[in-house]
């Protein structure tokens, strides 16, 4: 207790090491992971992935809702672990949806040692808390989301190259493990840059010959973990296979898009924020030693990693999370070197701004839990018709927590080049568990389809057969079968054609129509809140 005391006087030491600093990312890695049911998106489609995994012990090649799933396993694999493990503990899609505060602890653990590699021990801390406070990430790292292993393989491989000189057999042991990881979960586009890297680490290397050798024993290290997947998938199930390699060499055949370039490039100012401008601040300043390594690895694999988007991938949020690792390490000498102007106005935007949006998560708590103000209570029911908010203590007492952490870290941290960037990474992330404990009951009232998946379930009688479904997307597929157990066939499908009842999803006429005058409606419904998007369901 002592010690309590005299930390809560003392405050925050800063730049944060050992178990400060750890406790501060698993901040960052806990919050948002618990309390809410598989949204849509995503996150519903990768529970759903994983659930099915799990339920029917079908450990080979991943499927949705019983239909062929052409992804590589590993997240699978993970997330159906933790489900088995931490199941009896918590509700399964959360106990699933751990494997993502794994994945991304393994992509902060890896900047912090490249971090360390590149710029030396006081400037590691920088690296992680980067990578952390890039808005892009804090959207995507709570979800169920394979491309988070890719995350850490990044972040990994540019740890374990950099230390290519001083570590060289760790180096091919954990280049080959993020390699193998990055195709595994990801598939073969995102490990493309990992493989075009190896040049430039080889030439960076003070010892070239041992560095090949290195290279060369990753390589062998990847292909001995990678293999016995698509082996046993030939051996057993050889058009799950097909599927898969023509799912991934699909996109590799299309020609580099500059409009696809231009729209990445476009995202990135609020996605990587604020690695994206300390990066540029980091490249400007040591514009003369842009051949060193601590400038160059990171810079050419951010290069790789940006063309390899603009060739495989439409721009979407998920694929540009690829690009924050390099950007973080490019970033973290600029973070720790801005001019005291420009770090005293970072600093007070930070506090300034969390703490405005904190007050305002607190308000829009009070609407929904104790109906003040009335005016903003009224329009949190209009907004989700039928949801009725209350008071939940432990929620509360989460809430207040945070926000005292909140208020301590302002007025305790000491003056020092991590002061700004320790405000905005912890700042976002109690702004973060503020909006996912306070007000995500009334989000999730309108993102989970567990309420049409419920009523749906109820309308069929036990003995109802088979469904056939017709205008259903994944995530609705991936919903309906974890949170009911039903896993409809196609409409056009052969077993589909026998079936007796239809659910038919969509956002007109046309869409929601009977097939034939056979079918006679009995069900109609849609997520709370949801005016577009709607369900029926017909029997024949």
């Amino acid at each position: 207790m002592p010690e309590l005391a005299a930390l809560i006087r003392r405050g925050i030491r800063l730049p944060p090491a050992g178990w400060m600093l750890a406790a501060m990312l698993a901040f960052y890695v806990l919050a948002g992971l618990f309390g809410r049911d598989p949204w849509k998106g995503e996150d519903a489609i990768h529970i759903g992935t994983a659930w099915h995994m799990l339920t029917y012990a079908d450990w080979l090649s991943p499927d949705l809702a019983g239909r062929s799933f052409h992804e590589p396993p590993l997240y699978y694999w993970s997330a159906a672990l933790t489900g088995k493990i931490f199941g009896w503990l918590l509700p399964l899609h959360e106990a699933m949806r751990l494997a993502s505060g794994i994945w991304v602890t393994l992509a902060l653990t890896g900047l912090y040692y490249a971090g360390r590699e590149l710029y030396g021990q006081e400037s590691a801390a920088a690296s992680p808390l980067l990578l952390a406070g890039c808005t892009g990430l804090l959207f995507h790292a709570h979800d169920a989301q394979p491309m988070l292993i890719a995350l850490a393989a990044y972040a990994g491989a540019l740890g374990s190259l950099a230390a290519i000189g001083r570590r060289p057999r760790l180096t091919g042991i954990f280049y080959g493990i993020a390699v193998a990881g990055c195709l595994l979960s990801a598939g073969v586009a995102p490990t493309l840059p990992l493989l075009a890297i190896l040049p430039i680490a080889w030439w960076l290397s003070p010892d070239r010959p041992k560095a090949l050798q290195t290279l060369a024993i990753g390589l062998g290290i990847a292909l001995l973990l990678i293999l016995p997947w698509p082996l046993l998938l030939l051996a057993m199930e050889p058009a799950r296979l097909h599927g898969w390699i023509a799912t991934e060499l699909a996109p590799l055949q299309t020609p580099f898009s500059f409009t696809g370039a231009g729209r990445f490039l476009a995202m990135l100012p609020w996605f990587a924020f604020p690695a994206l401008p300390l990066a540029g601040w980091t490249l400007w300043t040591r514009r003369k030693n842009l051949a060193a390594p601590a400038q160059l690895l990171p810079l050419v694999f951010l290069l790789l990693t940006f063309l390899m988007l603009a060739l495989a991938y439409r721009p979407r949020q998920i694929p540009t999370l690829l690009l924050l690792p390099s950007l973080a390490l490019l970033a973290t000498p600029g973070a720790l070197t801005l001019r005291r102007g420009a770090a005293n106005a970072f600093d007070w935007f930070a506090m300034m701004s969390f703490s405005l949006f904190a007050a305002l998560v607190w308000l829009g708590w009070s609407a929904m839990a104790l109906g003040w103000p009335g005016k903003m209570a009224e329009r949190v029911v209009v907004l989700r018709p039928g949801f009725v908010g209350s008071l939940d203590w432990s929620d509360l007492l989460v809430g207040l927590a945070g926000t005292l952490w909140w208020g301590w870290l302002i007025f305790t941290a000491p003056r020092s080049p991590y002061r700004s960037l320790t405000h905005w990474t912890m700042g976002f992330t109690c702004l973060w568990l503020l909006a996912t404990t306070l007000i995500l009951p009334w989000f999730d009232y309108g993102k989970s389809y567990r309420p049409v998946a419920q009523a749906i379930a109820s309308t069929l009688p036990n003995d109802h057969g088979c469904l056939a479904e017709r205008g259903l997307n994944d995530t609705q597929l991936a919903s309906l079968a974890y949170f009911v157990g039903i896993e409809p066939a196609a409409v056009d499908s052969t077993a589909g054609r026998q079936c007796n009842w239809l659910l038919v999803g969509g956002e007109n006429r046309a869409q929601l129509a009977a097939p034939d005058a056979r079918w006679s409606k009995v069900w109609e419904g849609s997520r709370p809140g949801e005016r577009r998007e709607k369900f029926r369901l017909f029997r024949r």
